[in-house]
């Protein structure tokens, strides 16, 4: 307990003390043994009242000893199969685990990975990609405050994610890899990296671009064969050596007839050569026979029209042209969906043609509006009030359900440069967005949709939406989650078919199983998501050998039915709503490509690589003991005791509190008793 606390508590008695002489001795006459009664009793009211008041407490000390952490992360991917055995690799781990002067320095733990990593007592060689650096990424933010010893047993070999070779974890933290499988470096020539458009155009020449990888001493020579749905369109001879050991093949190809078409790209085998898996890759491309001409209208410079443009045109069925509102008619007239971009004064013309065409539009406002014109021009919304610019952050409506919004998410967004106005929408509409101003939502709209009449409009009423660009490939790396959003509004606008009570949201075609995934929106009558609908699936091969029904299982706003045990082939696929008169159908393809079937070698010198830069060393199958011997010697890991404070009140306050009415309540009887009140 600390001096002051001691001092007070010595000053609470005095002052008890001095109060109860004022009050029963000083000039008081009385005398016997009822008034020392009394006086005791009021001295222990005052004196547990002013404990109270002090609170003394005292600090006790634990204290424990800290060990640091010994992770061991076992690759679970398919790859692994050829490298070692799960038999093997469990022996290896039991040893480690029951290694007594290892238990003396290390609380073990026990991950495995594959494209995701968790817990685990068990190995498994079952996972279809490998991304180590996730794995590692996340061992670093869980155990953060600790000493830690990753010993990573893998091939090397990754199919996902960052490069993990640049991964630097904490200064508390080292990484040693235990090489698992053959180390030597095969002759092996293989297809890389291929690249194909989304989609291309019926009578249009579409590119395809393959990378060719050579890994060898000698010069060799193979051919390329390029084939589309089995029958071949291309084929070139391609000669590698050590130094040139890749080559990149460009090949145009002309799209002849509609519908997905399967790509696969085959180089021939080297003469002894083992890895004959990699020899061959398929993809795919769907072709269209039309294409949406968007038309984004202004007459001012600004970052959201290239943004703008570029996510619509990430889609090879849009293109994107720029005009200004003084455009002609005909101008007009060739663009299937406009977008007004601050509209003022100068877009008379633009609202003349909509009102006679009707052609759908997407409005966007700002800080550069003529609000008096708009509300003047247009009947669809009013916009009254200050019109004081302010910086307003989105807010998703999450029953918004006119079309699929995918993965898109606003979470710390940044603001948009809208207005502070009252905003009146004169149309039915469902509301995309809402705003919030400092942290207040104003059930306002920000992104609407206004669905009354046969045109269809959108209004986002705030500029800078090249900003939610930005922040989409900061939070993921990649644009693709804000581009599928506007894509999926563009796909809305351009259409002029009514709203469907069934959405399907699915991919023509999927890289492997493990990705097959199809979503459903369903919506009643009133066009309200249906949480409570029975929807089954039902998946049919296309030669009529393969039939299966299942049920669709609800997923937050949609339904989801996960493929991932399905073969590599094509499907038709019919959604069906039980007691309702409504389904949808559709196709898909699985592609047949294992990633970890690429590579047979392990990549021992990027586990170097990644144990240079970390702190650590790499180990082999063959000098396990040493690993063991290095962590239970090295100093880095030695145990540390430490203490904890724990801080605890001298008297429970329940007890104090009771000892004041016990004095309180006695002391009145008393002097009732006697006659004294």
């Amino acid at each position: 307990m600390e001096l002051s606390t001691v001092l007070l508590i010595v000053l609470a008695v005095a002052a008890a003390l001095t109060f109860v002489f004022f009050q029963y001795f000083y000039k008081n006459p009385r005398k016997g043994s009822l008034k020392m009664i009394l006086a005791a009793l009021r001295f222990v009211t005052l004196f547990c009242g002013l404990l109270l008041l002090i609170n003394p407490k005292f600090v006790n000390k634990d204290y424990f000893v800290e060990k640091a952490n010994l992770i061991l992360l076992v690759d679970n991917s398919t790859s692994m199969q050829d490298a070692s055995s799960e038999a093997e690799i469990s022996q290896v781990i039991q040893q480690i685990k029951q290694d007594d002067a290892i238990n003396e320095r290390f609380t073990v733990h026990q991950y495995g990975f594959g494209n995701t990593i968790s817990t685990t007592d068990s190995i498994r060689f079952d996972q279809g990609n490998t991304d180590v650096s996730n794995a590692l990424a996340t061992l670093n933010d869980v155990f953060v405050n600790s000493n830690n010893a990753i010993v990573l047993f893998s091939d090397g070999n990754q199919t996902l994610g960052r490069d993990y070779e640049y991964i630097t974890l904490n200064e508390n933290s080292t990484i040693n890899p235990v090489v698992i499988g053959d180390t030597t470096q095969y002759e092996d020539i293989s297809i890389g990296l291929i690249n194909v458009n989304k989609y291309a155009f019926l009578r249009n020449s579409f590119p395809i671009e393959s990378t060719i990888r050579y890994q060898g001493k000698r010069p060799v020579s193979s051919t390329v064969t390029i084939s589309i749905n089995g029958s071949r369109v291309h084929q070139e001879r391609v000669n590698l050596n050590a130094t040139k050991n890749s080559q990149i093949l460009n090949t145009l190809v002309e799209a002849q007839s509609v519908g997905i078409k399967t790509i696969k790209i085959e180089v021939g085998a080297l003469e002894n050569e083992r890895n004959t898996a990699n020899n061959s890759k398929e993809t795919a491309i769907e072709v269209i026979d039309e294409k949406t001409n968007v038309a984004i209208i202004s007459d001012m410079l600004h970052p959201d029209i290239g943004a703008l443009k570029k996510s619509i045109e990430s889609n090879e069925q849009r293109s994107v042209t720029l005009l200004k509102p003084t455009a002609s008619q005909s101008e007009l007239e060739d663009m299937g969906l406009l977008i007004l971009y601050q509209p003022n004064r100068d877009f008379r013309s633009v609202y003349e043609f909509l009102n006679n065409s009707g052609t759908n539009y997407f409005t966007i406002t700002g800080s550069n509006t003529d609000w008096n014109f708009l509300n003047q021009v247009q009947e669809s919304f009013t916009i009254s009030g200050s019109r004081q610019s302010e910086d307003i952050l989105p807010v998703l409506n999450n029953t918004f359900g006119l079309f699929g919004l995918g993965d898109f998410a606003v979470d710390g967004f940044p603001p948009l440069k809208g207005t502070l106005a009252d905003i009146q929408l004169n149309k039915e509409s469902e509301t995309l967005m809402f705003q919030q101003l400092q942290g207040i939502n104003l059930e306002k709209p920000l992104f609407s949709i206004l669905t009354e009449s046969n045109t269809k409009e959108a209004v986002l009423f705030g500029e800078d939406i090249w900003r939610w660009r930005a922040q989409v490939y900061r939070n993921e790396q990649s644009f693709d989650t804000f581009d599928e959003f506007i894509g999926n509004l563009m796909v809305y606008l351009g259409s002029n078919k009514q709203r469907n009570r069934l959405e399907l949201d699915y991919e023509l075609v999927f890289d492997n199983a493990s990705m097959a995934k199809i979503r459903v929106s369903y919506f009643d009558e009133s066009y309200q998501f249906d949480a409570n609908a029975n929807i089954s699936i039902k998946i049919e091969g296309r030669e009529n050998d393969f039939s299966r029904v299942s049920p669709m299982l609800l997923k937050g706003s949609f339904y989801e039915v996960d493929l991932s045990d399905l073969e590599a082939r094509e499907y038709e696929f019919t959604v069906t709503i039980q007691d309702e008169n409504l389904s949808q159908s559709g196709t898909f393809r699985i592609l047949d490509f294992n990633p970890e079937k690429q590579l047979i070698s392990a990549d021992y010198k990027k586990m170097e690589r990644l144990a240079s830069k970390n702190r650590g060393q790499v180990y082999y199958m063959d000098k396990l003991e040493e690993l063991q011997t290095n962590l239970s010697s090295s100093q880095q890991f030695l145990p540390v005791q430490k203490s904890r404070d724990n801080v605890v009140s001298l008297i429970d306050f329940r007890i104090l509190l009771g000892l004041i009415i016990l004095s309180l309540t006695a002391e009145w009887f008393i002097r009732k008793y006697n006659g004294l009140i």
